[in-house]
């Protein structure tokens, strides 16, 4: 990927980490002018999105502070090296889980 594509869809990226609302606007500033950098972001933090919400289904059953706790340390530092990593104009995929989002996601372009 050239610096220039990077460029145009950093800011792109960078919103897809804002919360859950941000995958949302992150795919519509991407809807005309497709960026593979974007993309590549987007499909990332869709995944984190749907991983914390699945995670906070399954754990809300337990009513354990402790692991409740950790299921947020888990996501926050994924979700904070993920906004690190598109921030810095990277392309690397989430530890554990990025390759699998990346193809699970791959029709989001």
């Amino acid at each position: 990927m050239n610096t220039e594509t990077i460029e145009k869809g950093k800011s792109t990226a960078i919103t897809s980490y804002i919360l859950i609302v941000g995958v949302l606007i992150a795919m519509s500033m991407n809807g005309e002018d497709k960026n593979a950098f974007a993309s590549f972001h987007i499909r990332q933090s869709l995944g984190l999105s749907l991983t914390f919400i699945s995670l906070g289904l399954i754990i809300s059953n337990f009513d354990n502070p402790v692991i409740s706790m950790s299921m947020y340390l888990f996501i926050s530092v994924l979700w904070i090296y993920g906004m690190f990593s598109a921030i810095n104009g990277q392309t690397r995929p989430i530890p554990l889980l990025g390759n699998l989002f990346q193809k699970w996601f791959k029709s989001i372009s």
